[in-house]
């Protein structure tokens, strides 16, 4: 991927100097007071030699337009601007190629940098910034207020008069050019000196580097009020960046094991570069993401901006070709044919070399994955735990014939009325009078139009609160939406399960049973049953208007609880997860109960297969499809693993370790709805989210991150997160009573919805309307919609009607 073009034997160490490179040329100081000027795109061309500096040429840069092309250079006694193409005209024509100077006596510069229009340079020398003017000697203004010299400064590509700048007293500022003053100054980032800074336009970030290998990437909104987005550790990347190539490998039977321990070396961050990755979307709703190009000492390091993730590193180590081993300064710039092109000094020996990367074979090393999806590519196999079937129960007879039955005192099974209490019945025939009515009694409308109202795919996030319950002051672990978006569960800290409308209008009715809070609910696809599981390391059945539930699983069944439980594979099987294993069960619910045997559950469960995870340790949570066939199942493990069960052959297909920094607390598919319409492989992005390490959107396909959201607060809590059946929304809970609602294709949020009394735990949208509901630690449940009008606060709390425990 990486190819040496040129390679320079200077006169002397180049290590500490910023070289020049862009798309057509590279320059490099000769003989310290003069430059030489290469071509990228003919390299056997003969250099263009530059004179007119009398002092030690200390800093280069080329500007940003591509005609006429302009290079900055300084020394302690000029800045000079030079007209590249006029330069070279004037040497064919045999004079003395010359340039503009600009600037005169500014000190030692360190570092230049051209606005996007190239009419002004900024030019760092110790403590000031100096902006001047690219066409005439003039100092258009001049900064100082740092409190240690400064190490760079680029101007903001979508706004002229902003300025960022960098220094070694650990902080960056951003400066209003128009009032020569600081609009914005950060607090000490680091304990190493910053030494780089790019402004990304596309999204307005501000992304700054240290010597330390740290990375921090901030918003620049347009009042200048920088908020943290992201913070990137190179070791740290490197290292889950080594692991999951490492297990890659082992995947492919291929394993290496090194002798002795790599020593670590610091990874400053020399240079940084934007670069478009041009992959393939994952999703209709998620662009194409921009790499970012670090240059460091020991190598070129690519990270995926979406997803805060290494790419790839290309360590100087792993190339013993090239002329260099380590580096001392970097400049790149985009090249040819979708490549990079740097320009790297050596730090020890006088040598410069001229690299290229191809980002088409970057991308296709990156793009490679395991080829996953939710969709099954061929019928269940004959063996497989999915073809299994529960054999129905045979009525009991009597073993003999003259047997005694059991049966009531009175043997009929209906016993008629003596008549006595009864009305008078005067009228022996009448007539059938409400025909009409019985016609239209069948109410076929009101489903019909359920059906047809398509969730709106271009409205606005539901960001406006319209009802606010005080349910219990219990927390509330887990909400889900029936899936036509009528009903709503809410399972509490308290043990008890409500079963609210949609509407959360009127009492909810209350079920009871559990010992310990609730860990999760679910509803089956016909919406028949839902089923509700417990820390109590039981699970129940439960069918409308019955408060008994169908099927009661407990009783030592489970060693440890169980950890989340949902209908899987169109309701056919029953899926939980309790310790390090994955239980199928096939099930039949029957809620036919006998007067004398009240208390014998009739319904039938039967373990259809058991999955245990590869490295034994214990499940945290788990995700399936139930809309439609599907053989994967996501496991979440507790030693931050995520693992793609096959459920057709019955093994572990693929494990990623180090999927977060914690172990994942909640993963959440991009299901849909039975009211929206989007595209099929949009289905194989799920979200996964852990303690301190924010929330990060995968592709299944690739078995790779794609987008990474930190902006919500998540230290200690299980805050969940959720898609919306559109699938251009997420929602995420916050420690800091907000819930965050993010754009897909952005990682910034998108609105910050205050005023919860307390963390937000839930949060859930609801399959048919544009309306998300969230709750809170302190029991308080918040309902947002769309539209606009009055909001409606109710108080619940002592309206809930509890039905008896009547399970024995």
């Amino acid at each position: 991927m990486v190819i040496e073009k040129l390679s320079l034997t200077c006169d002397g160490l180049l290590s500490h100097l910023q070289l020049a490179c862009c798309h057509w040329y590279c320059g490099i100081p000769l003989h310290g007071k003069e430059m030489l000027i290469y071509s990228n795109v003919h390299i056997e061309q003969k250099p263009l030699l530059l004179t007119g500096h009398h002092g030690e040429i200390s800093a280069m840069t080329f500007g940003t337009r591509s005609s006429p092309v302009l290079l900055c250079s300084a020394s302690a006694d000029y800045i000079i601007v030079w007209d590249i193409e006029l330069c070279q005209k004037r040497t064919q024509e045999g004079k003395a190629a010359a340039g503009t100077v600009i600037g005169t006596l500014l000190g030692e510069v360190v570092h230049l940098s051209f606005c996007f229009s190239d009419e002004r340079v900024a030019a760092c020398s110790g403590a000031t910034v100096y902006i001047l003017s690219s066409k005439r000697h003039k100092v258009i203004s001049t900064l100082t207020c740092h409190l240690g010299p400064l190490t760079s400064a680029e101007f903001c590509p979508w706004n002229k008069d902003i300025l960022v700048t960098t220094s070694e007293d650990r902080t960056f500022k951003v400066w209003d050019l128009k009032a020569e003053a600081v609009c914005y100054q950060s607090f000490v980032l680091s304990a190493s000196p910053l030494l780089s800074v790019l402004l990304l336009e596309e999204n307005r970030h501000i992304i700054t580097g240290s010597t330390d290998g740290q990375l921090w990437c901030f918003s620049l909104p347009d009042d200048h009020k920088c908020h943290l987005v992201t913070k990137m550790d190179l070791h740290k990347m490197e290292k889950r960046h080594q692991t999951h190539q490492g297990t890659v490998s082992d995947q492919a039977g291929f394993t290496e094991q090194s002798a002795v321990d790599e020593v670590e070396t610091s990874k400053p961050v020399l240079r940084m570069a934007l670069c478009k990755s041009f992959t393939d979307t994952s999703s209709e709703h998620i662009k194409d993401n921009s790499w970012l190009c670090i240059g460091s000492s020991d190598g070129l390091y690519v990270v995926d901006l979406a997803t805060s993730e290494l790419l790839t590193a290309l360590c100087f180590k792993d190339y013993p070709n090239l002329s260099v081993t380590t580096a001392g300064s970097w400049s790149i710039s985009p090249g040819r044919d979708n490549s990079m092109v740097f320009l790297v000094s050596s730090l020890f020996t006088p040598c410069v070399v001229l690299l290229e990367l191809r980002l088409c074979d970057l991308r296709r090393t990156w793009a490679c994955g395991e080829g996953f999806s939710v969709f099954p590519s061929s019928p269940p196999l004959l063996e497989s735990p999915l073809n299994a079937e529960l054999k129905k129960k045979e009525p009991e007879h009597p073993k003999k014939k003259g047997a005694i039955k059991e049966q009531p005192l009175v043997f009929h099974s209906k016993v008629k009325s003596s008549g006595y209490t009864s009305a008078p019945r005067n009228i022996m025939f009448s007539p059938k009078t409400n025909s009409q009515k019985n016609r239209s009694s069948k109410k076929p409308n009101k489903n019909i139009g359920l059906l047809l109202r398509d969730y709106p795919a271009d409205i606005a996030a539901p960001t406006i609160p319209r009802i606010q319950l005080s349910v219990v002051n219990k927390p509330v672990h887990c909400l889900e939406y029936s899936g036509e978006g009528k009903q709503i569960l809410c399972g509490l800290g308290d043990s008890t399960v409500l079963l609210y409308k949609t509407s959360l209008a009127g009492n909810p009715t209350v079920y009871t049973g559990h010992d310990k809070p609730v860990s999760s609910v679910s509803w089956s696809l016909n919406r028949q049953w839902w089923l509700s599981a417990s820390e109590d390391q039981s699970l129940r059945i439960w069918t409308h208007g019955s408060p008994e539930p169908a099927i009661i699983m407990g009783d030592s069944m489970f060693s440890k609880p169980i950890r989340g439980a949902q209908f899987y594979y169109l309701d056919k099987f029953l899926l939980l997860a309790s310790g390090p294993s994955l239980y199928l069960y096939l099930y039949n619910v029957d809620i036919t109960r006998d007067n004398i045997k009240r208390y014998q559950q009739r319904s039938v469960v039967k373990l259809a297969k058991c999955f245990t995870t590869t490295s034994a340790t214990d499940i945290t949570t788990f995700s399936a499809i139930n809309d439609f066939f599907s053989h994967i199942v996501l496991v979440c493990g507790s030693d931050r693993s995520l693992q793609v069960f096959d459920m057709n052959t019955g093994t572990v297909a693929s494990t990623l370790p180090d999927a977060h920094s914690r172990a994942v607390h909640c993963i959440t598919q991009n299901k849909g709805s039975m009211f929206s319409t989007k595209a099929p492989d949009s289905c194989n992005l799920f979200l996964t989210s852990a303690v301190t390490d924010g929330v990060k959107i995968w592709d299944l396909r690739t078995m790779r991150c794609v987008r990474r959201y930190e902006n919500h607060l998540n230290r200690c809590h299980p805050c969940s997160s959720a898609i919306s059946p559109c699938g251009r929304f997420i929602a995420s809970g916050s420690e800091d009573n907000c819930a965050y609602v993010y754009d897909i294709r952005s990682s910034s949020y998108l609105h910050k919805l205050q005023k919860h009394s307390d963390t937000v735990l839930s949060v859930t949208f609801n399959p048919a309307t544009p309306e998300l509901l969230t709750g809170t630690l302190d029991g308080k449940l918040r309902l947002f919609q769309s539209s606009s009008g009055a909001r409606l606060f109710h108080d619940t709390s002592t309206a809930v009607h509890s039905v008896p425990n009547m399970t024995g």
